[in-house]
C-alpha cells in the first residue's frame, strides 16, 4: 500500500502533469471503486485542473470549469492495498465497458477509472488482487470524505511537535505500532512504514503507548521525521511507474524477513497476524527477545 512519501511523490507528478489540463473523458470501469454520486463522474468533463493535494494517503486533483473559479470539484482517490497510477502521454481512447462487483476479478490490474486530457494524455486508475477497496470519489470539498474529515495530524506538519505526539500516545494505551498505522491519530503512516520507524527508535512494536519515557517518545518523534523524509527525498521526482520500486530499495526491515539487518548484523524476523505482518530486529528492537511467529502473538513485555 503506497503510504506518505510514495503518495506525495504522486501528487506532485499528477500535479506537474496534470495542472492547466482540461478534462475530455472521463471514463468509470469498476463501479464499485466509486463511492459517490453527486456530482456526477461526467462533471469532471470540460474542467481544467488547477492544482492536486494529499491528505493523509488521499490523492486529490481539484477541477473547475473554465471561467467558473467557484464551481469547484474534487476528485479524491485512494489506493488503498492494490490501486496504483499508471500515467501516460498518449492515454488509450477505448471504450470503457462499466463493470460490477470491484476492479475486476483476477490478480493482475484492472482499470478502475480513466481519466483523458486535451492533449492526449491521461492516467488510469487500476487495482491489482482480489480484494477491491480502491475508493473514488468526487465531491465539493474534499471533507465531504468522511475518512478525510477525520485524519489525524499530519506527522511532517511543523505543528506536530514531541508534546503533540506524547499526547496522542498518552491518550489510550495501546501498541506503539497500531498507533502509528491509526489514521484518526497520525496521518500516513502504514504498514510499513511503521515498521522502518520502530526500527529506526530501537522500539518493540508491542510497547504499549504509556509505558514510553519521555526520551523514548522523543525517539520516536525524531524517528518519525527522519524515516518520512528519506523516503519522501528517496521518491521525489521519480516517474510513478519507479515509486514502489523505490519503496522497497529503501527499506531496512519491512519486507526483509530472513536478511541481515543493516545496523547490527542479526537476523530480521517476522510477525504474521490474519492479514498482514511486521518486520522486526530483536537485537535493535527487543533486547534480544524473539517474537513467536504465529497469528496474533504477543510480545513479553
Amino acid at each position: 500500500m503506497p503510504e506518505l512519501p510514495e503518495v506525495e511523490a504522486l501528487v506532485r507528478f499528477l500535479g506537474e502533469r496534470t495542472t492547466g489540463r482540461v478534462v475530455v473523458a472521463a471514463d468509470v470501469a469498476a463501479i464499485a471503486a466509486l463511492k459517490t454520486f453527486d456530482p456526477p463522474v461526467s462533471a469532471l468533463v470540460g474542467r481544467t485542473v488547477t492544482g492536486s493535494a494529499r491528505h493523509g494517503k488521499w490523492l486529490d486533483l481539484t477541477l473547475v470549469p473554465d471561467g467558473v473559479p467557484d464551481d469547484v470539484v474534487h476528485l479524491v482517490f485512494h489506493l488503498a492495498r492494490g490501486g496504483w497510477v499508471r500515467w501516460s502521454d498518449k492515454a488509450s481512447t477505448a471504450i470503457v465497458r462499466p463493470r460490477m462487483g470491484g476492479s475486476g476479478g483476477g490478480r493482475g490490474p484492472a482499470l478502475a477509472l480513466r481519466l483523458r486530457f486535451d492533449d492526449g494524455s491521461g492516467f488510469d486508475l487500476t487495482e491489482a488482487g482480489t480484494r477491491k477497496s480502491l475508493a473514488v470519489h468526487v465531491v465539493r470539498d474534499p471533507h465531504e470524505v468522511r475518512a478525510i474529515a477525520t485524519l489525524g495530524p499530519e506527522p511532517l506538519g511543523e505543528d506536530f511537535t514531541v508534546d503533540v505526539l506524547a499526547g496522542l500516545m498518552a491518550a489510550r494505551n495501546q501498541q506503539v505500532k497500531g498507533l502509528l498505522r491509526d489514521q484518526s491519530v497520525i496521518a500516513g503512516i502504514g504498514n510499513a512504514y511503521s515498521d522502518e520507524i520502530l526500527h529506526a527508535a530501537r522500539t518493540s512494536p508491542f510497547k504499549l503507548t504509556r509505558s514510553f519515557t519521555p526520551d523514548e517518545v522523543a525517539r520516536v518523534h525524531t524517528a518519525i521525521g527522519e524515516v518520512l523524509r528519506e523516503a519522501l527525498a528517496t521518491s521525489s521526482g521519480r516517474p510513478a511507474a519507479e515509486l514502489k520500486d523505490a519503496k522497497r530499495r529503501g527499506m531496512r526491515v519491512h519486507g526483509r524477513t530472513g536478511q541481515t539487518c543493516e545496523v547490527c548484523g542479526d537476523v530480521v524476523r517476522e510477525v504474521s497476524f490474519a492479514d498482514r505482518s511486521l518486520q522486526y530486529c530483536a537485537t535493535c528492537q527487543t533486547d534480544g527477545q524473539v517474537l513467536a511467529d504465529r497469528r496474533m502473538s504477543r510480545l513479553l513485555r
